[in-house]
């Protein structure tokens, strides 16, 4: 397959994800991917050497709108751009098939093992793979135009794809989410963070009446804070 045809075919794809609602946009090369895949998929990445992944950015007003809990305000937001990520993928999903390619969209937020808050697929680790971003100390992925202030979902597929590469860069000398996690969950490390206690907390908050959501927000609202800022 010719780059020419691999690169019309990544700007095409990425046209529709734009015209949808995307903000973000990147291509893995999954044979490259090592992070977290459920064994229910497993057997199938043969067949998918690309993923794709699409992120829409948080509305800054409702992030704002966070203190020291999640609002329902927050709550339903986090449904709705949710909603609009499966909807994306449904949708370019349903466009790649209609070209003669498998695609497999995952969903943005289903949770397969709860116990280790594992999905089908890592969206934040393929998300690093496709040049979104990197891994904060947050444990989030972290935009340097959206800061950890976006969602993402993914979508696994055959068409031949122009591949983004990883940015290398990093929090730097950032702590904003240090200090306002409300467990001491985040650490100088990324690699260090408790995501024991972060669960544990979200849980607490999911029973706050109206969130329904394991959401948090308080370290997203931080690193959003610091993203507008530059």
């Amino acid at each position: 397959m010719s780059k020419k045809i691999e690169q019309e075919n990544y700007n095409q794809l990425k046209n529709i994800a734009f015209d949808q609602g995307a903000a973000l946009f990147g291509v893995a090369d999954l044979k490259k991917y090592k992070a977290c895949v459920c064994p229910e998929i497993e057997p199938l990445l043969e067949e998918f050497p690309y993923a794709i992944s699409i992120g829409v950015e948080l509305s800054w007003a409702v992030l704002n709108t966070i203190s020291n809990s999640p609002t329902l305000i927050y709550s339903w937001h986090y449904r709705q751009i949710n909603t609009l990520l499966d909807s994306i993928a449904l949708n370019l999903s349903r466009f790649i098939q209609s070209q003669n390619y498998l695609s497999l969209p995952i969903a943005a937020s289903q949770v397969v093992d709860w116990k280790q808050q594992k999905a089908h697929i890592s969206h934040k680790h393929l998300a690093v793979s496709a040049g979104l971003g990197y891994i904060g100390r947050n444990n989030l992925l972290v935009n340097e135009k959206y800061g950890s202030g976006l969602r993402l979902v993914s979508m696994l597929t055959s068409m031949p794809l122009i591949v983004d590469k990883p940015k290398e860069y990093d929090c730097e000398d950032c702590h904003s989410c240090v200090s306002v996690c409300p467990v001491g969950a985040i650490k100088e490390k990324p690699e260090d963070f408790k995501h024991t206690l972060c669960y544990e907390k979200l849980k607490e908050f999911s029973k706050m009446a109206g969130v329904k959501y394991c959401i948090c927000g308080i370290c997203i609202k931080a690193c959003l804070g610091k993203a507008t800022s530059v």
